[in-house]
């Protein structure tokens, strides 16, 4: 048999014997998956600020000779210090002192995104070191904050009009050395830009700058009496995901949702996920009253109560149906109030 071919045998039983002897010491509690070869242990552990992290560690044929690897959601790993002697609690604990490290670093993050308007990424892990932040009137600037070395000033890209960038850049330049570790990171961006910064966006604070329908990418619908009160209207819902936070108008969301055939409905509710981060959503279905009738041309249209002006729903010539109670059959045994003219109610 060719020397490639051979299928390795598995560990002796000391080997599993040793590594459950070591997974007693870190605690089975913090074991949340492992493979079936033991070949490689994930664990979860917190900071002390209360943030889980998933460890995985990753063991060679040869262990405890040979350094076993390791991953983490964290900006970068740390370098394991490791002996023939050493154990899997000795890499828990290093994994601890390196996150200890760090708590600065995610505390600067969590300051920017609870205090200014990310733009990307929309969902950021652990180990993302950057922000696209708004700045208004059209322009942004991406911060990379140095992991290592939170509170140093961090590398930045402006992005927007050349006159705006050219002002933005400039007094970050001027005012560079301004930054300090007295003031909360926000805080010193605004000292620096020389300028108010936008607070994280959310649709009903009525300061915030507009933003488009994340379906009909329009910031306002068109002025139609077919869209009722929500006639020329801004985005007023908004994903209750926090990290999504996308806007959407009303009509567009509860359309989007009927063309998914895994939306469901409830009564007058329909109910569904958002179209960019799949977190559940739910719209009510507006009811709209009114008559059909029949026109000089032979059509059906719809005229509403409230506004007593037409709406054309759908265009088909009467002289389809033999009768008016063939039509009113295909309708769904629609009311006639008078002999071409029939009441019902539409939902949209």
């Amino acid at each position: 048999m060719e020397q490639g071919s051979r299928q390795e045998l598995p560990p002796p039983a000391p080997f599993y014997r040793s590594i459950f002897s070591e997974i007693e010491e870190v605690g089975w509690e913090h074991l949340v998956r492992s493979e079936e070869d033991l070949s490689s242990l994930s664990f979860r552990i917190l900071d002390k600020n209360g943030r889980a992290h998933i460890l995985e560690i990753a063991l060679p044929r040869n262990y405890p000779e040979s350094a076993p690897s390791i991953a983490a959601d964290v900006p970068y790993i740390c370098d394991i210090e490791w002996s023939k002697s050493s154990k899997l609690k000795n890499i828990v604990q290093q994994f601890r002192e390196h996150l200890q490290k760090l708590q600065e670093f995610w505390s600067i993050m969590e300051d920017i995104d609870r205090n200014l308007w990310i733009l990307d990424p929309k969902q950021p892990s652990l180990a993302t070191s950057y922000r696209q932040i708004c700045l208004g009137n059209d322009c942004s600037l991406l911060l990379n904050v140095y992991a290592r070395n939170a509170w140093s000033l961090p590398e930045c890209r402006f992005f927007g009009p050349d006159s705006t960038v050219n002002l933005l850049r400039n007094n970050w330049r001027k005012n560079s050395r301004k930054w300090t570790k007295d003031k909360h990171f926000h805080e010193n961006l605004a000292i620096l830009l020389e300028t108010t910064l936008p607070r994280p966006h959310t649709v009903s604070n009525k300061n915030d700058e507009q933003v488009d329908c994340g379906i009909c990418y329009a910031q306002y619908l068109p002025v139609d009496d077919e869209f009722g009160d929500n006639s020329g209207s801004a985005p007023d819902y908004t994903c209750e995901n926090l990290s999504c936070s996308r806007a959407f108008h009303t009509v567009c969301l509860r359309d989007w949702l009927r063309s998914i055939t895994t939306t469901r409905q409830s009564f007058d509710v329909l109910f569904g996920n958002c179209p960019y981060c799949s977190e559940p959503v739910a719209v009510k279905v507006s009811v709209l009253k009114g008559y059909l009738f029949m026109n000089r041309q032979n059509r059906i249209s719809l005229v509403t109560l409230r506004t007593q002006k037409p709406f054309i729903l759908f265009f088909f010539p009467i002289t389809a149906f033999k009768s008016m109670n063939e039509f009113k059959q295909s309708r769904g045994g629609l009311q006639t109030s008078q002999q071409h003219t029939i009441r019902t109610t539409i939902r949209f």
